[in-house]
């Protein structure tokens, strides 16, 4: 009887890590066969050029004043075109933050709504690197990190959100929850966007420039991926071949 209870849960992990693995590779295919091209800068006085091809934005709330940055990053999530999304103004510590609303939590997937909140005044330390005051670059990249979180969260079920909030009681949980993020913001074609934020975010707090992973793992954890960190994912991914390979 012990044994065949055994047996039944031992088949039920089986099952569930075989479909966390085709539905992961399902993805993979719908995301390449969908994303946008790579483009290594991009700039606000040819913004029409990039929003060609623009994706319709439903169920998308987005403050004026952000409204080139948002959109161009958005084109790189096709999976969150039928996401309700409200992008919020709001005096705030983080620069950006990203979360469902509270009465989406224990909704289905497609019905959630989600808020990124774009902070407007924060300590002065920090003023420096409020979106206002990012590269138009650097902009969208911080905005495909936020968005990285959304589409990470809308592949989960309700009760993910409950260990989420356990996982915010330990640093180390936290610093590889935001590194993966970056990593799929980097999967999402928006790599170049990415390192140039993480750039200039540590230019102008001036913060060690730390050297990757290798480092990382001999002198500590990266919670927020380094710029050579993004280098090295960059070099290491086909979908990036085509395109000129960043430097240091």
């Amino acid at each position: 009887m012990v044994s065949q209870k055994i047996l039944k849960v031992y088949m039920w992990c089986l099952l569930k890590h075989f479909r966390l693995i085709c539905f992961t590779l399902i993805s993979l295919i719908k995301l390449n066969g969908t994303s946008q091209t790579i483009v290594k800068n991009f700039y606000m006085d040819s913004v029409t050029t990039y929003l060609k091809d623009e994706i319709p934005m439903i169920r998308k709330y987005i403050p004026l004043q952000f409204e080139n940055p948002i959109k161009i990053a958005l084109q790189y999530f096709p999976e969150l075109k039928n996401i309700s999304i409200k992008f919020k103004l709001k005096e705030n510590n983080s620069p950006l933050s990203a979360r469902p609303t509270l009465f989406s939590f224990f909704k289905k997937a497609q019905k959630r709504k989600y808020i990124i909140f774009i902070s407007t005044s924060t300590h002065s330390k920090f003023d420096s690197i409020l979106l206002k005051n990012l590269t138009f670059n650097s902009q969208i990249g911080v905005i495909g990190h936020e968005l990285s979180h959304i589409s990470f969260y809308n592949k989960r079920n309700s009760f993910y959100f409950i260990k989420l909030v356990v996982m915010h009681l330990s640093k180390k949980s936290i610093d590889k929850f935001e590194y993966n993020t970056d990593m799929l913001c980097i999967q999402h074609g928006l790599g170049y966007q990415l390192l140039s934020w993480s750039t200039e975010v540590r230019m102008k707090l001036n913060l060690i420039q730390w050297k990757g992973i290798k480092q990382m793992q001999a002198n500590g954890r990266e919670r927020y991926m380094n710029p050579q960190s993004i280098i090295d994912t960059i070099q290491a991914l086909k979908m990036y071949v085509n395109v000129a390979k960043p430097t240091n």
